[in-house]
């Protein structure tokens, strides 16, 4: 036995059922999202049921259109037909997720729900099952094989399931048209919250924490000054307030390579000229993929007018909690 070839296998069966369903994504789902699109639409909210693990995948599929605003109710079967039907009003519309479309239990709630008059989304592998003749849009996630050796297991069907959910979730998100701010309304708490919620200005280092500096101030002066700020950067700011450059501690060490004789010499020959900026009234979120996507420690913060206000280091990300 080969377990790393093994799981190879068993990772390889599950990509490719995937590419059968990436294959088959046409009409119903176009279909799906206007239906739910109109539910929340109309103020109405998403019940998903499924027994088993199509059950398992729905309790995600629930907690992800929550997240992203999208009201949906993950309805127990049994508990369905012991007095929660309460829980469904005009104007809902119905999930339901089961790979054979003949679970018992599931089939015996449909009738009620048919009495409800409740639009039906069925999410199942067979499309001429009970359970797909009596939806009103069916989604096919039917698979050739289980990645279980003996293909019993459910496995790539609960993969190509969970992936289909994935799908419906993010591409209602962006047909409501779900915006970064109402996530993170959404999101209050933990590192994920904070990065949201928080603006740069509430993160920035200003006033004494901040050195700024003239084009004309020297090398050495500069450095007294990063250090009085306990800072790695200097801001670098022109006679009328505009944003000239920034000068790094590594900016310093480069030039010091090159000439020792550079304390007296202006920052001014060895600073970075239009620097990396971000405005103070961002998302403090902004400021994590600027740093990502320009490799620096150091983000100069400036108004609305293009002037420097302040200085973000990546330090003060992770004393905040932020990263």
């Amino acid at each position: 036995m080969n377990p790393p070839e093994l799981a190879r296998r068993v990772i390889r069966l599950e990509i490719e059922e995937l590419e059968r369903l990436h294959q088959r994504i046409g009409a119903a789902f176009t279909t799906s999202i206007e239906m739910l699109q109109k539910c929340l639409e109309q103020r109405g909210k998403i019940i998903v049921c499924g027994v088993g693990k199509s059950g398992n995948i729905g309790r995600k599929l629930a907690a992800t259109l929550n997240s992203t605003g999208a009201t949906t109710v993950c309805l127990d079967v049994g508990d369905a037909l012991h007095g929660d039907l309460g829980v469904i009003d005009e104007g809902d519309l119905a999930i339901l997720l089961s790979y054979s479309g003949e679970t018992t239990e599931l089939l015996d709630l449909l009738p009620h729900l048919k009495r409800l008059s409740l639009p039906l989304v069925a999410i199942t592998g067979v499309s001429t099952s009970t359970l797909a003749r009596h939806a009103d849009c069916v989604l096919d996630v039917a698979v050739t094989k289980e990645a279980c050796p003996l293909n019993l297991a459910p496995t790539a069907s609960t993969t190509t399931m969970l992936v289909l959910c994935d799908a419906l979730a993010m591409v209602l998100l962006e047909a409501r048209g779900f915006q970064q701010a109402d996530f993170a309304r959404l999101h209050p708490g933990g590192s994920l919250g904070r990065a949201l919620l928080t603006r740069v200005a509430d993160v920035m280092r200003h006033g004494d924490q901040v050195a700024i500096i003239s084009p004309q101030t020297t090398v050495q002066e500069a450095l007294q000054a990063m250090t009085r700020a306990r800072s790695g950067a200097a801001i670098v700011q022109e006679k009328d307030g505009g944003l000239a450059g920034v000068f790094t501690h590594g900016d310093f060490v480069r030039a010091f390579q090159k000439d020792h004789a550079i304390s007296a010499h202006p920052v001014s020959q060895y600073m970075t000229p239009r620097p990396v900026s971000i405005q103070a009234d961002k998302l403090a979120a902004e400021v994590l993929s600027t740093l990502q996507t320009n490799r620096v420690d150091d983000i100069v913060v400036i108004d609305s007018a293009g002037r420097p206000v302040g200085l973000v280091d990546t330090q003060d990300l992770t004393r905040l909690r932020l990263v």
